[in-house]
């Protein structure tokens, strides 16, 4: 080959809906090294490259990149300079009679900076099934979970209804589904729609123990089988499908966990995906749907018992810190949650989750509410509490859909847990709660970050257990975490129960994101835990109380400290309510109780402006664009001032400039000096828009008197999607941004600006 560019695209191509003919294509992009990437067609969105020309020996002087933008919203680039050659290349694929690519399990999209693989948008309409009233048993539900994985895998076309506590349009109609419903009455009809993309079954009995469902289960995804005792198999052939039986498992004989789990691990592990792992009661199958999609295992093993545990940790030690987790739950929660944070892995508990290989397909940007501003800080006590077991996305998904609904909610702040997990896995779900938030309801990071880690386990025996006492052992599940809460906006983690030194200084190292950090102080009456600060700037603070579900109970613990203040200087008491017997409806007598305690003097808060008064009674660096006297102005745009410092990067809350010339300013004015140390901008991929939008060429400046400024930072060429940076302290009233060379349409957008400062 010589040294010309051949290009057989040209200009712009773009594939909307595309013909099977299309997709049984692939593109074949090969750089000049050698190297080559491969695209399928039926994937590709949009494909941007500079026209070529085969007869030409000059390179361009300036490269132009090329953008392979597929369907879901991944984004693959080069620069045109560095293409040797792009083609089609046509391939046999297996396609369904609708011309979809039926897709294996180790075929999947899965980018590394992904909870879950890329599925493709879900079909309109999406088949429904209420397994409730069809009157489903339990071998019969695990086989229609396991089904819908396998056909969401290829596209999103099923949906079950398993739970009844919320009303059943909640989650459809939040993600924008239309349905066609699958009468009751006729169940097995929704397997024969999708018969044709199932080989066969997996025969297994649960005669000698419960555990072979989930050895089924796990064969059935990974083959694209269907898992069935005898029973079921009888009904599917009265209901005129009979498929082949191809894995019969009714011959085995082993009857404990640790056998049969090793006979999963023996002869099919190594096919699994190692990036999620599923751990689910054999008689539970509500998210057998993403298992089956993935191609994940899926066992039950109870690391209480000496054999179980050796086997889970031989799986567990081939997962990849900061990158796979646990979904499901576990025989017991300390022992389980613990022992998959001895290796830096997080479990989401979801034992009960419904439908996240079509949730998780609605891959929307989360669209996080703007924060209000808080008042200067008084001598009071300001007081904030906490609403647990957030870090269940069976719970956001089921119960806190009932108790958000509450009359209580909104009269006082609250500070909702919930799980940064759900910004991949159900992204939709946490932009319901933001959208139907008040202004007193803040949501916060359920324990321990990014899913469920337990580094210390303060009910052990003794005074305590460390499952992972070292920081470096855990900072990859700290990135991660870092990563998920601001994509989730969630500026504060509660901890359970506590983090060792090493810890700490991980989380001050990794999560620049965070507000502060809560751990859990079990009410100790003496040798209680201690406020501490780490790395100069991040508050850890005790929860006293840490999970009580009787108001009596949290004004006592409050008061222990409220009944000693002097009204000289700030106090700050914080508390966790149990949610399963202290909903909103009973919280807000809180106030009247902390009022009656110190009259006047208590202030309830929500958990950002607590850490926020904290940090500046303190004197340590705080967010100032959260004060109420800040004053923004800028060039003419095209939206609100306020929203280029209004704590939301997400589209509809940015800053954006009126003229297309790719230059705009924004000034803030706090009123008076402060000790300037850092300052955030986010750009417009922060919220999930597209990089090329990113402001390129600005700079941010510092002024005590609004008219002599000095250059804190100088930026060309930016790629990034947030500019963070730490500066040697500069006194400063003003800060400016000043954007000479803003998004490639020349629109200049600033989605979100802080600044932290200290007296």
């Amino acid at each position: 080959m010589n040294n010309m560019r051949h290009f057989f695209v040209v200009a712009t191509l773009c594939l909307g809906a595309l013909p099977c003919l299309a997709q049984e294509r692939v593109m074949n992009i090969q750089k000049k090294d050698g190297t080559w990437t491969k695209t399928r067609v039926a994937d590709l969105k949009k494909v941007s490259v500079l026209v070529g020309d085969e007869k030409s020996q000059s390179e361009p002087k300036t490269p132009s990149t090329m953008i392979v933008r597929t369907t879901n919203g991944d984004v693959v680039r080069t620069e045109v300079g560095e293409v040797e050659q792009i083609s089609f290349a046509d391939t046999v694929y297996n396609l369904n009679s609708s011309g979809l690519r039926i897709l294996e399990a180790d075929e999947l999209c899965w980018p590394e900076n992904r909870l879950l693989p890329l599925f493709l948008p879900p079909a309109s309409p999406v088949r429904s099934l209420d397994m409730n009233a069809a009157s489903l048993n339990d071998e019969e539900r695990i086989m229609f979970c396991t089904l819908q994985g396998i056909i969401n895998r290829t596209r999103p076309r099923i949906l079950l209804y398993n739970h009844n506590e919320e009303p059943r349009s909640t989650w459809p109609t939040a993600h924008g589904l239309r349905l066609s419903a699958i009468t009751s009455s006729r169940p097995y009809n929704l397997v024969k729609t999708f018969q044709e993309e199932i080989k066969g079954l997996v025969l297994y009995s649960r005669e000698r123990s419960d555990h072979y469902a989930n050895l089924a289960v796990t064969i059935a995804g990974l083959d694209r089988l269907l898992p069935v005792t005898a029973a079921v198999r009888d009904k599917l052939v009265a209901n005129g499908m009979d498929f082949p039986v191809v894995v019969d498992l009714t011959e085995l004989t082993m009857t404990t966990a640790t056998d049969i789990y090793t006979y999963l691990y023996n002869n099919y592990w190594d096919r699994c995906t190692h990036r999620l792992l599923i751990s689910e009661r054999p008689t539970i199958p509500y998210v057998h749907d993403i298992g089956a999609a993935c191609g994940s295992a899926c066992v039950w093993l109870d690391p209480r018992t000496p054999s179980e545990r050796q086997l889970l940790d031989k799986m567990l030690k081939t997962m990849t810190s900061g990158r796979d987790f646990v979904m499901g739950w576990y025989p017991e929660e300390r022992s389980g949650v613990g022992e998959a944070t001895k290796y830096g892995l997080s479990t989401v508990p979801g034992d009960f989750f419904e439908n996240a290989s079509i949730y998780t397909a609605v891959n929307n940007p989360v669209k996080i509410a703007p924060v209000p501003k808080r008042p200067k800080l008084e001598n009071k006590v300001y007081a904030t509490v906490y609403i647990s077991d957030g870090d269940n996305i069976q719970y956001c998904q089921h119960a806190m859909a009932k108790i958000f609904e509450q009359g209580g909610r909104g009269q006082m702040p609250m500070n909702w847990t919930i799980s940064p997990a759900l910004a991949d896995i159900a992204p939709m779900m946490l932009n319901y709660y933001y959208r139907k938030a008040t202004t007193n309801d803040c949501f916060v990071s359920g324990p321990s970050g990014m899913g469920y880690a337990m580094p210390f386990n303060g009910l052990g025996t003794g005074s305590g257990t460390y499952y992972n006492s070292s920081g470096p052992n855990m900072t990859p599940y700290i990135q991660l975490t870092q990563r998920y809460i601001e994509k989730a906006g969630l500026r504060v983690i509660t901890i359970w129960d506590n983090i060792s030194t090493a810890q700490r200084k991980a989380f001050a190292e990794n999560c620049p994101y965070l507000y502060g950090l809560t751990i859990n102080d079990y009410e100790r009456q003496s040798g209680r835990l201690a406020y501490s600060v780490q790395s100069g700037w991040l508050p850890i603070a005790p929860q006293y109380p840490c999970y009580r579900g009787d108001i009596d109970g949290i004004t006592d613990f409050f008061n222990r400290d409220i009944k000693n203040f002097k009204g000289t200087a700030p106090m700050f008491v914080t508390g966790q309510a149990d949610v399963w017997n202290l909903g909103p409806d009973k919280l807000i007598e809180l106030k009247d109780r902390l009022d009656a305690l110190s009259p006047g003097n208590v202030t309830i808060v929500r958990a950002d402006h607590w850490f926020s008064y904290y940090n500046e009674a303190h004197n340590l660096p705080f967010n100032l664009t959260l004060l109420e006297d800040m004053e923004i102005t800028s060039s003419p745009a095209k939206s609100n001032v306020k929203y280029a410092a209004n704590g939301s990067p997400s589209e509809g809350y940015q800053w954006i400039s009126q003229t297309t010339d790719g230059t705009g300013w924004v000034q803030l004015d706090f009123k008076e000096p402060f000790q300037i140390s850092r300052y955030v901008v986010r750009h417009a991929e922060a919220a999930g828009q597209e990089p090329q939008l990113n402001s390129r060429d600005f700079t941010v400046e510092t002024s005590l008197d609004g008219e002599t400024w000095t250059t804190a930072g100088t930026y060309v060429d930016n790629t990034l999607p947030v500019t963070d940076a730490t500066i040697t302290p500069v006194e400063a009233r003003y800060i400016r941004i000043n954007v000479t060379n803003g998004g490639s349409d020349g629109y200049v957008r600033i989605g979100d600006i802080e600044v932290y400062g200290s007296h």
